[in-house]
């Protein structure tokens, strides 16, 4: 690890640093000065199971190059967990600077096949536990004079290919993401979120998808191994740690998409267009929208950008 980098002294937490991306972004954080609390309960993909193996080795990994690293196996989703988190930061390396809140798990369903038990789990980790672990790490960045936060959402967002919960639980951190940069703007605390992609645990479907076009002759091999090249996890780490950085002091209430060498920013939800009545001539008739709409407010497009 460096001796002097653009994190030296600070402190991080990142949730769900045990593999893929999380393990990437501490890795990161660590190798820029940071002491890290790496942060894995150890499940599965899809929610089920535990190990403390995969935290561990991410630990030893940051120590053996020089870094300074912690374990933490606590569930982002339970609340008073969350709160332990934040309280092994402080005891260990004595403060809070940055959270770097990526854990998250993923199903795949079309919503008539979601159950209740997919739902609230997926909402429990993905939009409870960043909640949860805003909630617990704000006051500590106060009390050291401000910070970083850094949540992950995803594409699926703004372009979602049929997992209705995960969509829905990814959306909640984008609102979180906004609300929080509003609330903490005159506290030095900058909230900005990523929409990572990369090839993990949780991208199984899309290797199983690219396996089928090169099956077929869509695909070529020479281009899946392009692509598989550009989805290394540790491409998404490089955003994280600049957002972390004093460089990035000003950057707040961001939507970032990033992996494969590309980073990009998605713009806030705005009015783009709208149409005004004299609130003492009463609502709009049915007629009259009828009319209307399609000639402005619609003019551009009746559906979502992602809908062909």
């Amino acid at each position: 690890m460096a001796e002097r980098g653009p994190l030296d002294g600070r402190v991080a937490i990142v949730t769900g640093a045990g593999r893929g991306i999380g393990r990437g972004e501490a890795i990161a954080l660590a190798t820029a000065g940071a002491k890290v609390v790496v942060n894995d309960v150890g499940v599965r993909a899809d929610g089920h199971g535990a190990a403390e193996g995969p935290a561990d080795e991410v630990v030893e990994f940051i120590r053996a190059q020089g870094g300074h690293a912690v374990a933490s196996y606590e569930s982002v989703a339970d609340w008073e967990g969350a709160t332990r988190v934040v309280d092994t930061a402080v005891e260990q390396f004595g403060r809070l600077d940055i959270l770097v809140n990526n854990a998250g798990i993923v199903r795949q369903h079309k919503i008539e096949d979601v159950t209740e038990e997919d739902f609230e789990l997926t909402i429990d980790v993905n939009l409870k536990g960043t909640f949860a672990m805003c909630r617990s790490a704000i006051p500590v960045l106060r009390q050291y004079g401000g910070g970083r936060i850094v949540n992950t959402c995803s594409n699926q967002w703004a372009a979602p290919i049929g997992n209705p919960e995960y969509a829905a639980s990814k959306g909640g951190v984008v609102s979180l993401t906004y609300e929080l940069a509003w609330e903490l703007n005159t506290d030095g605390i900058t909230v900005n979120a990523i929409a990572p992609f990369a090839l993990t645990r949780m991208t199984e479907d899309a290797k199983q998808r690219d396996a089928a076009l090169v099956a077929s002759g869509a695909m070529s091999e020479r281009r899946l191994k392009a692509k598989e090249a550009r989805a290394d996890a540790g491409m998404v780490a490089p955003i994280v740690v600049y957002l972390a950085s004093d460089a990035a002091a000003d950057v707040t209430g961001c939507v970032f998409r990033a992996g494969g060498g590309k980073i990009g920013i998605y713009s806030h939800p705005v009015e783009t267009r709208t149409i005004f009545r004299d609130e003492q001539n009463g609502p709009w008739s049915y007629d009259e929208l009828v009319d209307l709409l399609p000639r402005t407010v619609l003019a551009t497009g009746s559906k979502a950008p992602h809908i062909l």
